[in-house]
């Protein structure tokens, strides 16, 4: 397909067809202005994803848990499970729970756990927290999270 002289010229030059004041841009113009601001927005789609793709990379390359504020409080984010990462990537109390779970003859349920790392079972409420790093360890493949509240390993 050809194109027309003056959209040539004006695709090169976007301003070096005049017209005078007031009055409507010819067909041509209007369409190669058109096209140019299309082209313009799709290049700012394609930049923003190209960011995004190489921060996903970026963000899959490091296996070690990183650091974030969460409420002004520093927490560390635990990595999904995977072939590359390993239990090492975890922090020591992630550890301890994966190494309770994975000693035990079957499903466990939280108290037990918390009994073994020394917490206070009476009370619920001591307990919420281990319950929150296990449903994290099972919502990230590590652990599986039973139907009943109990845990089991992943094998």
């Amino acid at each position: 397909m050809t194109r027309h002289p003056a959209v040539a010229t004006a695709w090169t030059t976007p301003r070096a067809i005049t017209r005078p004041t007031g009055s409507k841009p010819c067909g041509v113009l209007q369409e190669v202005e058109v096209e140019r601001d299309e082209l313009a927005i799709a290049e700012r789609v394609l930049n923003r994803l190209a960011e995004q793709a190489q921060a996903g990379a970026e963000a899959a390359d490091s296996v070690a848990p990183v650091p974030v504020k969460v409420a002004g409080r520093a927490v560390l984010l635990i990595p999904h499970r995977s072939d590359a990462a390993d239990e090492g990537a975890l922090p020591g109390d992630y550890r301890k729970i994966l190494a309770i779970v994975r000693e035990a003859d079957g499903p466990v349920q939280v108290r037990a756990v918390g009994e073994r790392l020394g917490l206070d079972a009476s009370a619920r409420g001591k307990l919420e927290p281990l319950r929150a790093k296990m449903t994290k360890l099972a919502d990230r493949g590590r652990l599986h999270k039973r139907p009943d509240g109990r845990f089991t390993a992943r094998s």
